[in-house]
């Protein structure tokens, strides 16, 4: 894999950080033959940046740094797609992305995984969700199955505001319940994606 540098008189061409779990485009940055080959050994995006003169890794200074998973080239090789784990909010700004998708439904399922995620290592004692992690698998799983008949009670009536709320309420169970066994919503989403391209 060897990108084309020569295309431009500087020597950079265009490098798109992706998510590799959401598929959510997180930054752009420029890449010169040395940060590329650095960000390729060391497993961690480097930069040239444009501003400072120098190469630059992302993180370096705020810690949120961005784990590399893979790496492609488009079909010029004048681009580079790097799919990686940030360790952080990825933007200046304290945003997940520079792209401002914090309202993607994605984006949103992230966030109540990362909190759910923090309560079950880091417990609080005023946690609702510690709480249910407290109490283990066979609560967590009667939990949902809970929410499951309160969300069909709701079905049959008219109150479109009482089942959102109960279909919210099972959903995060839901989401507690894979978390408790150690998956997260991407994981079902690979199920499905297998389900529908055998469909």
């Amino acid at each position: 894999m060897k990108p084309n540098f020569t295309k431009d008189s500087d020597g950079l061409i265009p490098a798109i950080i992706q998510d590799e779990k959401t598929n959510v485009v997180l930054m752009q940055g420029y890449m010169n033959e040395e940060a590329f080959a650095k960000t390729q050994s060391e497993k961690r995006v480097t930069f040239f940046s444009r501003s400072k003169n120098r190469l630059w890794t992302k993180g370096e200074e705020s810690g949120n740094f961005l784990d590399v998973l893979e790496i492609k080239l488009d079909c010029d090789k004048d681009s580079i797609l790097i799919k990686v784990k940030p360790s952080g909010p990825v933007c200046h700004t304290g945003s997940d992305t520079c792209y401002n998708e914090s309202n993607t439904s994605q984006d949103i399922i992230n966030k109540i995984e990362q909190i759910i995620k923090q309560r079950k290592e880091n417990p609080i004692e005023s946690s609702y969700t510690s709480s249910l992690f407290k109490k283990g698998i066979n609560k967590i799983a009667q939990k949902v199955g809970e929410e499951a008949v309160e969300l069909v009670i709701e079905a049959k009536d008219n109150n479109d505001d009482l089942f959102l709320n109960e279909a919210a309420d099972l959903f995060f169970h839901y989401l507690v319940l894979l978390s408790a066994k150690g998956f997260q919503f991407t994981d079902i989403e690979k199920v499905l994606s297998a389900r529908h391209k055998n469909a």
